[in-house]
């Protein structure tokens, strides 16, 4: 699979078809649900049949959910740097088809179709579970997402010599160390990324900028760290000041470091 986009959405989905937390979390739901027989389930189903009613509502929605999500985690990465915001946009985007899937799973189950003015109903009321479905997955698997994130490298880089390496790379798995490009705040931790890939890092980002060494770079955002080997041009944007990186990556300029940036970069 050559197409990025296509590449990076199927490596996520596979993270969470082979998480356990994932399951163990959609297990939990699923047997919330069950029990407790919301929406006059408990009064019109036998258990069995209950079960696989929420089983297959469950299946469907999250499936659904976790693939727009997915999406719009990847298409939104050089607009938003938040990736639980990223996620819950697609997430909240699902609710339209998640609404008129239900109407089609109750059909199967009771023989009412779904007018579509219903359907839409059905849509609004999704709308909050589909935030706390994202908000369980991504509490359950933030760091296993940021992981697979990364992009595959397309050639190795050079190894560094170890007199010069920066203290940082020690922290970084073996296949994770090359030239760095950028530094970024991700939630309690630093994200690095190198030429050969990037991985998240328990480190203050003021820790992290100690050990980039004799580095060539600049902090351009109290989030932000970059290589001046690195920085492609500036750009500007609804009034704001962006450094845009050679992978494509925008990066947000604060105004005290604006004069620096345009001295540097300009």
């Amino acid at each position: 699979m050559n197409h990025p986009f296509l590449s990076s959405t199927l490596r996520e989905l596979q993270l969470f078809t082979r998480s356990w937390r994932f399951w163990t979390t959609f297990s939990l739901v699923v047997l919330l649900f069950v029990v407790s027989g919301p929406y006059g389930t408990l009064e019109r189903m036998t258990p069995g049949i209950r079960l696989g009613y929420w089983l297959i509502v469950h299946a469907v929605t999250w499936s659904i959910a976790i693939s727009l999500a997915i999406m719009a985690e990847i298409l939104l990465r050089n607009h938003l740097s938040h990736t639980l915001v990223r996620m819950m946009i697609g997430s909240l985007v699902a609710a339209l088809p998640i609404g008129f899937a239900l109407g089609v799973i109750d059909f199967a189950f009771f023989g009412r179709w779904t007018e579509m003015e219903t359907g839409f109903h059905r849509a609004l009321f999704a709308l909050p579970l589909c935030a706390l479905f994202c908000l369980l997955t991504y509490t359950a698997m933030h760091r296993q997402i940021a992981e697979v994130s990364a992009p595959l490298p397309l050639a190795p880089a050079p190894p560094i010599s170890p007199s010069s390496e920066p203290e940082i790379l020690a922290r970084l798995k073996p296949q994770n160390r090359g030239a760095l490009l950028r530094l970024s705040v991700e939630d309690h931790y630093t994200e690095v990324v190198t030429s050969r890939g990037r991985e998240l890092v328990l480190l203050r980002f003021a820790d992290a900028l100690r050990e980039l060494g004799a580095t060539p770079g600049l902090q351009v955002h109290r989030s932000h760290w970059v290589a001046d080997a690195h920085v492609e041009g500036l750009k500007r944007e609804g009034g704001k000041l962006l450094l845009v990186m050679k992978d494509g990556t925008e990066i947000p300029v604060s105004r005290p470091n604006a004069d620096a940036v345009r001295q540097r970069f300009g």
